[in-house]
């Protein structure tokens, strides 16, 4: 489970990132964490395998 939110950030290349949200199991208890981090827009897909 991933969901990805727009980010209007940019710098001065112009590229525009996303944010990208991972839903992932902690082995320790079992509960859900979520893991953020900033992608540029081409690498989305990969970067939610």
């Amino acid at each position: 489970m991933a969901k990805k939110t727009v980010a209007t950030l940019q710098t001065g290349e112009g590229r525009t990132y996303s944010k990208v949200i991972k839903a992932v199991k902690s082995p320790k208890t079992g509960a859900y964490v979520f893991k953020e981090e900033m992608v540029l827009n081409d690498l989305v897909k990969e970067a939610l395998k």
